[in-house]
């Protein structure tokens, strides 16, 4: 493989495209600072207390700990609220953003990221279709009323002990327990309504693409093999398309059709032609 030609054929599909369809895992959000527990030791890094427990994150991001010990349960999305509402998109995001502007038919997004970090960097909230959710809504435990409201106003102070100081969050409607809308690991309770809608705007966007007879570029980055959605769609989208997939994976490159081992803003910066 020969990194500099896939550079070069990445910056040619995206320049001659009509539509730019970005897939995005959490190494997206590295670049910018934020941490995508990748192994126990990244996952115990970022929250030690997690490590003195002896969790994993398939154990943490678990919806029962909002029962079990909904005081560490908000403490653990509480600081990764506050951790995505402080943190400012990298600049691979603008220039993504600047490509897909060009474009007859825009950009849409898929991300397992519950971030909000394209939204955030200015892609329309109509354009991104978040696959896991979003920590920027809330949701009843209970699901009582199928309704989901914005996480704007909650603030969540931490103590020491890393446990969430009351009054924790609670549903509007029944006063239950309230939690993130994010599709967690053995989650029989998340509310897809939100995701659901999403879904349909990326279908009738690529049914257009097809009707229309538009070029479309995939690009994805930062996305692993651990938990393989984002890498199912992009392969696909390309397959559907009979286009090549650019992936930009520092350490799972492979399987695509151009293959970028180097990281997001290093990439974006070699492939991406604005600012």
């Amino acid at each position: 493989m020969n990194i500099t030609d896939n550079i070069h054929k990445a910056k040619h599909l995206l320049e001659e495209a009509d539509a730019i369809f970005i897939t995005a895992g959490a190494g997206m959000g590295v670049d910018s600072g934020l941490p995508d527990f990748r192994g126990v030791e990244g996952f115990w890094h970022a929250y030690p207390k997690a490590k003195e427990l002896g969790l994993h994150f398939e154990e943490m991001a678990n919806p029962e700990w909002f029962e079990s010990d909904p005081k560490l349960a908000w403490a653990f999305y509480g600081h990764r609220l506050h951790l995505y509402r402080d943190t400012v998109p990298h600049e691979g995001f603008k220039k993504l953003l600047s490509l897909s502007n060009t474009k007859k038919y825009g950009a849409y997004i898929f991300t397992s990221n519950v971030d909000g970090q394209f939204q955030k960097a200015g892609f329309s909230e109509e354009n991104v279709l978040e696959c896991h959710g979003s920590i920027h809504h809330l949701q009843c435990i209970d699901n009582c009323q199928g309704i989901l409201w914005s996480s704007e106003d909650t603030f969540v102070e931490i103590e020491e002990e890393f446990k969430a100081k009351e009054p924790l969050p609670a549903c509007p409607f029944c006063g239950a327990m309230a939690r993130p809308n994010i599709l967690m690991f053995g989650d029989y309770g998340w509310e897809y309504a939100r995701t659901d809608g999403q879904r349909e705007r990326l279908g009738i966007w690529l049914d257009k693409l097809e009707a229309e007879g538009a070029k479309l570029a995939i690009v994805e980055i930062g996305a692993g093999t651990a938990v393989p959605t984002v890498r199912n769609t992009s392969e696909q989208i390309a397959e559907r398309f009979g286009v090549p997939l650019i992936r930009i994976n520092p350490r799972e490159s492979f399987g695509a059709a151009i293959e970028l081992p180097i990281g997001a803003i290093d990439a974006l910066y070699d492939i991406v032609l604005y600012d």
